[in-house]
C-alpha cells in the first residue's frame, strides 16, 4: 500500500470513529444533563408533594436515576438486536430515542396534558417515562459505539480509537455543563425551577438530530457482515478500511476465528471471560464516578457555593475530565491497559478518602475542589476510557455483542444503585450529623482499592493484540482458567 493509500484509509477510519463516537457524546450529554436540574426537579416535582425526608430523598434518587432503568434495558437488548440487525441500524435507533427523550423530558406534558394547566405531580410519571426512553438509547449507544469502533480499528491503534468514544462522552458532559450554566444565567432560581430546566433537557435535540443523520453515511461493521456470511460486503468494507492486501489477510483471520469455534453461546469460551467483563463494568461504577458527575452541583452546594458558582465549578470538573481523557488516548497503546487501570484506581482511592475527610473535618473550599479534580483526573486517564477499551477487546468474535451487552447491562444496574443510593447517604440526617457528608466518599475510596486489586489479579493485558488473537486467552479447560487467574505484570 502506498503512503497516499494508507493515509486515505487512516482518514476514513478516523472519520467513521468520530461519527460512531457521537453516540458517546450523547451518552455523556444525556447522563450529565440531569446534574444541572436536580434542585429544580426537586422543587418542581417533589417539594409540592409534602413528603417526609426519607420518602422525598428516595423519590429524588429515583427521579435522577430513572434514565438508568432504561440504560439497563438498552444495554441488555443491544447485544441480541445488533447481532441480528447489525451495529449500524441499532445505532440509528438509539439516535432516534435520544431525540424523542430530549423533547419529552423537556415537556413531559406533551401528549398527556395542557402544559400551562398541568400540576407538576401529574406530569411526574410522564417525565420518568421519557427519561427511561432516553436511557434505552444511552444503554444501546454505550455498548454499540465502542463495539463498532473496535471492529473497524487496526490493532496497533485500537486503544486510542476506542478511547475517542470516552473523549466524546466527557465532551458531551462538559458541553452540557456549559449549556446548563449559560441557561442558569438567564434567570433567577425561581425561573430555573419553572422553565430553565426544560431548556436544559431540550438542548439534547440538536446533537441527537446530527447523530441520526450522519449514521446513514457509515458502513456496517465488517465483522458483523462476516458473522452473517455477507463475505463480499465484509471484504469490501475491510478494503476501504485497511487496503486490499491487508483486507484479505484480516478477512481470513476473521473467518478462521468464526469457523474455529462453532458455538456462539455466551459461556462457550468458559466462564472466566464473561465474569471478568461483568466485574470490570461493576467496578467502573462502584468507585462512585457517576455520583460525582450527576450530583456535582449539589456537592459544591454542600460546601457553600451558590447555584451559578456550583455550575461553574462543575464546568471545571468537566474540563479536567476532558484533559486527562486526552492523556489516556495518547498513552493507552504505549503503556498498556493494566498499568493505567491500576494507577488510576489507587489515585481515586486516595482522592475519595481525602474528600470524605475534608467534609468530615469541615475543611471545605479549595480542599474539596482539589480532591474532586484529582479523583476525576485519575478516573479520566484510566477507568473512564480504558475500561471501555478492555470491554470492546476481550470478548471473542462469536460472543462479543452478547457478552458485551451483558457487561454493559451489569454496568447500568450498578450505576443505578450507586446513583439512587448517593442522596440516601449524602442527605441522611443521621449520617450528616455523624460524618458531615463524608460517609459516601469513604465507601467509594474503599471500592477503588478493590478495583486496583481486581485488575492486578485477574485482568489480562490486551495491548497490540488483534481481536482474533484475543481468543487465544480464553480456553474452556479448568487448568487454563486457574493459570490465567495468576497475577500478570505485562
Amino acid at each position: 500500500m502506498t503512503m497516499q493509500e494508507e493515509n486515505k484509509c487512516s482518514n476514513y477510519i478516523t472519520l467513521l470513529t468520530l461519527v460512531a463516537a457521537l453516540g458517546g457524546m450523547l451518552f455523556g450529554w444525556d447522563t450529565a444533563v440531569i446534574s444541572g436540574t436536580v434542585s429544580s426537579l426537586d422543587a418542581y416535582f417533589i417539594t409540592p408533594l409534602g413528603l417526609a425526608e426519607y420518602e422525598a430523598n428516595s423519590l429524588l434518587g429515583t427521579l435522577v436515576s430513572s434514565a438508568l432503568i432504561g440504560c439497563i434495558i438498552g444495554g441488555a437488548i443491544a447485544g441480541l438486536l445488533s447481532q441480528r440487525f447489525g451495529r449500524k441500524k441499532m445505532l440509528i435507533v438509539s439516535a432516534a430515542l435520544f431525540f424523542v427523550s430530549a423533547l419529552g423530558s423537556a415537556f413531559p406534558e406533551i401528549g398527556f396534558y395542557n402544559i400551562a394547566g398541568t400540576d407538576a405531580n401529574q406530569a411526574l410519571p410522564q417525565f420518568i417515562f421519557y427519561r427511561i426512553l432516553g436511557g434505552v438509547g444511552v444503554g444501546m449507544a454505550s455498548m454499540l459505539s465502542p463495539l463498532y469502533i473496535a471492529e473497524i480499528a487496526p490493532a496497533k491503534i485500537r486503544g486510542r480509537l476506542v478511547s475517542y468514544n470516552q473523549m466524546a462522552i466527557v465532551t458531551g458532559i462538559i458541553v452540557v455543563y456549559f449549556v446548563n450554566y449559560l441557561i442558569s444565567l438567564q434567570g433567577d432560581d425561581s425561573w430555573i425551577q419553572t422553565l430553565g430546566w426544560r431548556y436544559m433537557f431540550a438542548s439534547e435535540m440538536i446533537p441527537a438530530a446530527i447523530f441520526f443523520g450522519l449514521l446513514f453515511t457509515v458502513p456496517e461493521s465488517p465483522r458483523w457482515h462476516a458473522l452473517k456470511g455477507h463475505d463480499a460486503l465484509a471484504k469490501d468494507t475491510l478494503a476501504k478500511l485497511h487496503g486490499n492486501e491487508a483486507a484479505e489477510i484480516e478477512f481470513k483471520e476473521i473467518k478462521q476465528s468464526l469457523s474455529h469455534h462453532a458455538s456462539s453461546k455466551l459461556f462457550s469460551y468458559g466462564l472466566l471471560v464473561v465474569v471478568i467483563g461483568v466485574l470490570l463494568s461493576v467496578f467502573q461504577q462502584v468507585i462512585g464516578i457517576n455520583a460525582v458527575l450527576y450530583y456535582a452541583p449539589e456537592i459544591f452546594k454542600d460546601m457553600g457555593s451558590g447555584t451559578s458558582a456550583a455550575m461553574l465549578q462543575t464546568i471545571i470538573v468537566g474540563a479536567t475530565n476532558v484533559v486527562f481523557t486526552l492523556v489516556a488516548i495518547f498513552t493507552v497503546d504505549r503503556y498498556g491497559r493494566k498499568p493505567l487501570m491500576i494507577f488510576g484506581a489507587l489515585g481515586m482511592s486516595i482522592a475519595m478518602i481525602t474528600l470524605g475527610f475534608s467534609f468530615y473535618n469541615e475543611a471545605k473550599g479549595i480542599m474539596v475542589l482539589i480532591a474532586m479534580l484529582a479523583y476525576v483526573a485519575c478516573f479520566s486517564l484510566s477507568w473512564g476510557p480504558v475500561c471501555w477499551v478492555l470491554l470492546s477487546e476481550i470478548f471473542p468474535n462469536k460472543i462479543r455483542s452478547i457478552a458485551l451487552s451483558l457487561a454493559v447491562a451489569a454496568q447500568w444496574v450498578t450505576n443505578y444503585l450507586v446513583s439512587w443510593s448517593f442522596p440516601m447517604m449524602n442527605n441522611n440526617s443521621y449520617l450528616i450529623e455523624q460524618f458531615n457528608h463524608g460517609f459516601a466518599y469513604w465507601i467509594y475510596g474503599g471500592m477503588s482499592l478493590l478495583a486496583a486489586f481486581f485488575v492486578w489479579k485477574f485482568v489480562p493485558e490486551t495491548k497490540g493484540k488483534s481481536l482474533e488473537e484475543m481468543e487465544n486467552l480464553w480456553q474452556t479447560d479448568t487448568q487454563a482458567e486457574a493459570d490465567f487467574a495468576k497475577p500478570t505484570v505485562s
